[in-house]
Order: C-alpha cells, then sequence, then structure tokens
C-alpha cells in the first residue's frame, strides 16, 4: 500500500504533467494560431494548414482542459477585435493616400494633402472625370440629414423611455417594449424603400420638394435611429435607484414633477449617451440614404434648403464604388471613409466617457 507521502508525490507529478501539458497546448495553439495570421496577410495557400492546427489544439484543448481554453479563447477574441479594427483603420487611413495628395490646400504657404477635399468653394465639387473630388457636399448633406434625424429621434427617444419607464403599466411594457425592439431589428433597406415610396412621393406631391430631398432621407434616418435611442435611454432611467424616486414622492411631488426634476437630471448623462449613440447611428445610415436620395454633389442655393436632393458620405460610397474600380476615384470613397470613421469614432469615445461619469455619479464619486 502506497503511503501518503507517495500519493502526495503521484499527485504533485499529474499536477505538473497536466500544467506542462496546458503551456504545450497553448504554445502550439498561439504558435499556430500567429502563422495562421502571417500567412492570411501574405495571402499564402498554405493558410489552412496551420488554422487546423489552431482548431484541432483548441477542440483538444476543450475536452481535457477546458477552463484553461476558454479563458485563452476570450484573450484571443478580445485581441483580435482590436487587431482587426486597427487593420481596417490603417487600411482606409492608406487607400486614401491617393486622393489626399490630389486634393491638397494651402495654408500660409504650407501644402497640407486632403484639406481640398473639405475646403474647395469652387464648383464643380465632386467631378470624376476632371479629378476633382471635394467632400464638401457630402459632409454638408450628412451634417443635415443628422441634426433633422436627432431632432426627431432625440425628443421621442426620450418620451418613449420616460413611457415605458415611468407611466406605462406592466401589461402596456411588457408590449411596448418588445415592439420597439423589434423595430430596431428592421433592415434599413426596407425602412429605405418605404422613404421612397412613400416619403419621396408625399414630399414632392404636396410639398413640392426635389424627389430625394435631405429632408426626407433625414425624417427616415431618424425613425430608424429612434429604437436605439428608446431602449438605451430606458436603461439609463431605470438604473436611477428607486430611493430617489420615492424620496420625491414623499415630500408631495407629482409623477411629473418627479420625472422632470430628480429622474431626468439624475439619468442626463445616459440620456445624453442614448442621443450620441443615435446620432452615430445616424451619421453611419447607408441603405436607407442611398435609395432615398437623389445623389447630387453640390451645396444647394440658399445653403439651408433641406430639400435639395443632395449626397451623404455614406451614400456617395455605396452609390460609386462599383464604378471605380481603381485610381484616384476609389480612393476619394475611402477618404469619405475615413471622414465617417473619425467621427463616428469620436462620437463613440463620448457616449462612453458620459456613460462613464453617470457611473460615477451615481455611485456617489467626484
Amino acid at each position: 500500500m502506497a503511503t501518503r507521502s507517495e500519493l502526495e508525490r503521484r499527485l504533485a507529478d499529474v499536477s505538473v504533467g497536466d500544467d506542462a501539458a496546458e503551456i504545450g497546448l497553448q504554445v502550439i495553439g498561439g504558435l499556430s494560431l500567429l502563422t495562421t495570421l502571417v500567412l492570411f496577410l501574405l495571402n499564402s495557400s498554405l493558410t489552412a494548414v496551420p488554422l487546423l492546427i489552431t482548431l484541432a489544439a483548441v477542440g483538444y484543448g476543450w475536452i481535457r482542459h477546458q477552463a484553461t481554453t476558454a479563458r485563452a479563447l476570450t484573450f484571443v477574441a478580445t485581441v483580435s477585435t482590436v487587431l482587426i479594427l486597427g487593420l481596417i483603420a490603417v487600411f482606409v487611413f492608406i487607400e486614401s493616400i491617393p486622393a489626399a495628395e490630389v486634393m491638397s490646400g494651402t495654408v500660409f504657404g504650407i501644402t497640407i494633402p486632403g484639406l481640398g477635399m473639405v475646403t474647395r468653394l469652387q464648383e464643380p465639387l465632386w467631378q470624376t472625370t476632371t479629378g476633382i473630388y471635394s467632400l464638401l457636399p457630402m459632409v454638408y448633406g450628412t451634417a443635415v440629414t443628422t441634426v433633422i434625424a436627432v431632432a426627431i429621434a432625440g425628443p421621442l427617444g426620450v418620451a418613449g423611455a420616460l413611457f415605458i419607464s415611468e407611466i406605462a403599466p406592466n401589461w402596456a411594457r411588457e408590449i411596448v417594449k418588445p415592439g420597439v425592439e423589434i423595430l430596431a431589428g428592421i433592415p434599413s433597406i426596407v425602412y429605405g424603400f418605404i422613404g421612397f415610396v412613400v416619403v419621396n412621393q408625399y414630399t414632392f406631391d404636396v410639398l413640392g420638394t426635389s424627389y430625394g430631398s435631405l429632408f426626407a432621407v433625414g425624417l427616415v434616418i431618424g425613425l430608424m435611429s429612434l429604437p436605439t435611442v428608446v431602449t438605451v435611454a430606458e436603461d439609463a432611467i431605470d438604473s436611477i435607484p428607486e430611493s430617489m424616486k420615492s424620496g420625491s414622492l414623499a415630500v408631495g411631488a407629482t409623477d411629473w414633477q418627479t420625472m422632470k426634476s430628480v429622474t431626468i437630471p439624475a439619468a442626463f448623462s445616459g440620456i445624453a449617451a442614448a442621443v450620441l449613440l443615435g446620432v452615430g447611428r445616424a451619421i453611419g445610415e447607408t441603405m436607407a440614404a442611398t435609395v432615398m436620395l437623389g445623389h447630387t454633389q453640390a451645396i444647394p442655393e440658399p445653403v439651408y434648403d433641406v430639400f435639395f436632393n443632395g449626397e451623404t458620405l455614406t451614400s456617395v460610397i455605396a452609390s460609386q464604388y462599383g464604378n471605380a474600380v481603381q485610381g484616384v476615384h476609389m480612393s476619394a470613397l475611402y477618404a469619405a471613409g475615413v471622414v465617417l470613421f473619425i467621427t463616428v469614432a469620436v462620437i463613440s469615445v463620448a457616449s462612453q466617457l458620459i456613460e462613464w461619469r453617470m457611473k460615477q455619479n451615481l455611485e456617489g464619486e467626484t
């Protein structure tokens, strides 16, 4: 019969063997995954070989060392997300350089690549046959549609969030909230087709506007952004401690006074983040704008004419990438993507900072 010390030694040997197996498995999986990435970037036909080794290592690890494999997979997923996003950003920026060089501008005697893409005022502003690629009309169109969309989705979204969270009875909340979430899942091409057939025709017949105006697109995008604003704002309002609302009601305030003076101020950061996410949704909308707009690359006269059938940054990419096979034209579309990328990134960071600030306020930190 084995003594206690012998059993402990055997268990220690088994533990050491398991640790060595886990380390070896992680090394094999990591090296094979790294090799897969390198071969993929080199466009090699051998990419499948290390990929199969990686999958085999993951499969074996999931059976024998599930906890360690799960941690490794979550780490790889996180790193891959950041890496892929970085590679996309670098690729888009590099591809936009030729257009930036063509549309350079001069300030105080210094030539700045890309400056002419957003400062050129002389017509034509976008003419592929002569190599003129000013993004100013698209930036204008994106700004107009976004402002209109936010003017619609912001107030209505906050009102809807207040209704769902504070006013609606339980049975109504159980119906309205899933309905709002379902609206967020409707494909944008469906909204665009309805906007093209109904909204465009209405504004053309009744208001006498151009067919495919920025106003009509902003209206449809606002309705598309509404579910996002409602959902995020409702979550922010729900996160307010019930004691704050009960305290207000206890001193004699009405439900409306409590919402106006306690709930909304306390959830203001989350509500602002919801509106910013709606802004990002509006800026990045592609299919609805592409289907509905008249695609005129110019600035309207007067400049405040929101019924002009202009163009947005997303719609110019979607409508012209098929014709821009290569060259500066394609590079100009990448430059439009750079502007979108930077704008949405700034908005996303701002919304995260606002949510972080809201969390600090709720936890009583300064």
